[in-house]
């Protein structure tokens, strides 16, 4: 039986086409988050968003969950997952650890001016110089909110909490540091003023008995980010989808109340230009 070669070059092309469709077909863009509060909780503010992308860049999405903040690092560095929620200061880290190879993406008008706040049950403490002596919680060693920013006020209002404080924990997260306080197993804890808005709102923390008794100054904070050497069309696509969310949609406003936002901006490396500074004033940054 005689077969032709342009029947064979057809079949060969018609193949090609068939396993490259099969490959973008079975091709996941996964998305991480540092872990700054409960899984559940992450994968629960995610789910909507995660959706949203799937319609805009045409390619399933997935979450993937890491155990700390710098598992986020290395996994987006390692070429794990494609996007991950950073916070200014794993941002600063990841970008440093790459040499340059990470990119911010966008980030909430929020995070221009970002804030934290320390919070206690003990009446006695109602100014950060009322902490010398006390115990405080931190949240993990390389949050943002809930550490390095926490610590730079600290030190910038002569509190070394390594020295002048009776002792400093690291709870791992926000919600825990809360959860820390109001069991007493600490006299104060810092964390990021977005969940601790949210616990009160939802009821889970009584600002009457756990209070807020000291908010920072505002900085830079949460962004997403991805590798620089991304796919310039898909990077564009994300970047897209992103700015389009729209707060007056009802089916956008959903998933922006979810990520505690109006609106997403885009951002750019330079700033975090003091995060970085701030981190290797603390010492936590070479």
């Amino acid at each position: 039986m005689k077969i032709s070669l342009k029947s064979v070059l057809a079949a060969g092309m018609m193949l090609a086409a068939s396993w490259s469709h099969a490959q973008s077909a079975d091709h996941v863009f996964r998305v991480s988050a540092i872990p700054d509060e409960a899984p559940t909780e992450l994968q629960r503010k995610f789910k909507p968003l995660g959706e949203y992308l799937e319609k805009k860049i045409g390619m399933k999405v997935e979450f993937t969950p890491v155990t700390d903040y710098a598992a986020s690092v290395e996994a987006l560095i390692n070429k794990k997952v494609d996007m991950v929620w950073f916070g200014g200061f794993t941002f600063v880290q990841a970008n440093d650890r790459s040499k340059g190879a990470i990119t911010p993406l966008v980030q909430r008008t929020e995070d221009e001016k970002f804030r934290s706040v320390f919070v206690t049950t003990n009446k006695s403490i109602n100014s950060l110089n009322d902490l010398k002596g006390k115990t405080l919680s931190f949240g993990s060693e390389s949050s943002t909110s809930g550490h390095l920013m926490p610590r730079y006020y600290l030190l910038a209002a002569k509190i070394n909490p390594d020295t002048d404080l009776k002792r400093i924990a690291f709870s791992g997260a926000h919600d825990a540091t809360v959860a820390a306080v109001a069991g007493g197993k600490v006299d104060a804890g810092a964390l990021n003023i977005s969940v601790w808005e949210k616990l009160v709102e939802s009821k889970k923390v009584d600002p009457n008995v756990v209070r807020v008794f000291y908010t920072t100054p505002g900085y830079y904070d949460y962004n997403w980010s991805v590798r620089t050497d991304m796919n310039a069309d898909l990077k564009k696509k994300l970047s897209d989808a992103f700015l389009a969310l729209d707060i007056n949609k009802p089916e956008d406003k959903a998933i922006m109340d979810l990520q505690r936002t109006v609106k997403f901006i885009p951002t750019k490396v330079d700033n975090y230009k003091n995060i970085e500074a701030a981190a290797k004033n603390a010492g936590l940054l070479k």
